[in-house]
């Protein structure tokens, strides 16, 4: 009997146990694109934005060491395979208009002086955005519901599939 023996008996068992719970597992993502269910790159940019939380906000940034509302969106889409303009105004206006935003799409706001958008966040569904607040914040997630995103709603835009 050979030294190898017990460990391979162990390694045999393990595989065949784990075999045996893959057939347990729970449902797989829905990918269809259907109501309920998410395209695999709306699931990438909505776990980029969530990962993303914590992240310290910096003007200009689009990478893990900071980030502006822009960059979020543009770092999430782009690791989802989905190459976006850079900025929020860019983004609002090249990127195509939609009534009733999903999971993973864009919503813009007018945040600044004047009407024209100059924010924009991830939606995450349940009336939730994950988005780059400003100077001195981090990214965070926020209620849709507040009359202070109500009032500066300006549309919403979806990139992903």
């Amino acid at each position: 009997m050979s030294a190898l023996t017990p460990y391979l008996a162990r390694w045999s068992l393990m595989c065949t146990l784990l075999l045996i719970l893959a057939g347990c597992a729970s449902p797989q993502l829905d990918t269809s694109g259907g109501s309920k269910g998410l395209s695999m790159e709306r699931a990438l940019i909505l776990s980029e934005a969530r990962g993303s939380l914590g992240t310290p906000y910096r003007f200009g940034g689009n990478d893990p060491r900071g980030l502006d509302c822009s960059g979020l969106v543009q770092m999430a889409y782009s690791r989802a395979g989905i190459s976006v303009p850079r900025s929020s105004r860019e983004q609002y206006h090249q990127l195509p208009a939609i009534d009733q935003p999903r999971p993973g799409d864009l919503l813009f706001f007018a945040t600044g002086k004047g009407s024209e958008v100059s924010h924009v966040g991830i939606f995450a569904g349940n009336d939730v955005m994950i988005h780059a607040p400003g100077r001195g914040r981090q990214v965070t997630t926020t209620s849709l519901t507040l009359d202070y995103w109500q009032e500066r709603f300006v549309g919403a835009a979806a990139a992903a599939p």
